[in-house]
């Protein structure tokens, strides 16, 4: 069960505090795509989250993206963020992570996972030693095999009892 709590939980990618991540020595973050950046089955990537990132890069974070979805609606993405990505990638298998920690170039403490989903982003994380940020999904409407795990999620992670 320890492997499901996330490190820290925030509603949303824009109420992360950037300051504690380098107070804890993170210096890479891989961030999920669907429901976590833009609603699932969206390709519109908001200014907001554009400017998210760019303030990410030009903090000195290392990025990747990390998505099961399609390769080809994750290179789409990693091509309009210009950040590398990896799609198709099976979370919470170990796989896609030690691929993207390759790309980062970076030890695994130094690292943060940033998801909206317990049981691909928080375990996938976990199970790899990074830090793991669960944030709420930008939109309920979602693949079905998902609304299955989140009703599943509200048993083992009460996002209710907490708050930013």
């Amino acid at each position: 069960m320890q492997k499901l709590n996330p490190d820290a939980y925030y509603k949303s990618i824009f109420t992360i505090n950037i300051e504690n991540l380098k107070e804890s020595d993170i210096k890479g973050i891989i961030v999920d795509i669907d429901n976590t950046i833009v609603p699932w089955n969206d390709k519109k990537i908001s200014d907001e989250v554009f400017n998210w990132f760019k303030n990410l890069i030009k903090e000195g974070f290392r990025l990747c993206l990390i998505s099961n979805g399609m390769t080809k609606r994750v290179e789409y993405f990693s091509n309009q963020l210009d950040i590398p990505a990896i799609g198709t990638a099976v979370k919470p298998r170990k796989k896609a992570f030690r691929k993207a920690l390759k790309i980062l170039g970076l030890k695994k403490e130094k690292v943060a996972v940033i998801g909206d989903q317990i049981f691909t982003d928080v375990l996938g994380g976990n199970r790899m030693g990074f830090m793991t940020i669960l944030v709420d999904p930008l939109n309920k409407d979602e693949f079905i095999t998902t609304k299955i795990m989140r009703f599943i999620e509200k048993i083992v992670f009460n996002r209710g009892m907490y708050h930013d």
